[in-house]
């Protein structure tokens, strides 16, 4: 444990607990992985981008689908698609002019459950 002054100049006396700090430090990663862990909370953070993923989530879907699902434009919901999958949360199948859209992977749906249960406690 190591001990500093504030630099306020007060007499407070902060301890830091280095075996917890090193400890801790394993959990956080770098500045790269944590950006795009924070960039992938910030796009589920939208509610129509969060109601895409849980539906492409159960059903695959095309924009058509999504659209009326969530009663919204063709166009509003292609610009949303586009960002999901730049950032490979929602991946695209193309079947002659149709194009169906279903969740990238098990990682995205794993995280949706933990927080639609977060939620519902």
């Amino acid at each position: 444990m190591s001990t500093r002054q504030r630099s306020s100049g007060s007499c407070e006396t902060v301890f830091v607990h280095e075996e917890k700090v090193r400890a801790a430090r394993k959990a956080v990663p770098d500045d790269s992985v944590s950006s795009r862990m924070a960039e992938t909370f910030k796009v589920l953070g939208e509610p129509t981008r969060l109601k895409i993923v849980l539906a492409v989530g159960k059903e695959e879907l095309c924009v058509c689908d999504i659209a009326a699902l969530l009663r919204m434009t063709d166009s509003a919901i292609s610009h949303q698609l586009r960002v999901l999958k730049n950032l490979r949360i929602v991946k695209c199948r193309k079947e002659g002019k149709m194009a169906y859209y279903s969740a990238d992977d098990e990682h995205i749906e794993g995280l949706l459950k933990m927080a639609s249960r977060h939620a519902s406690e």
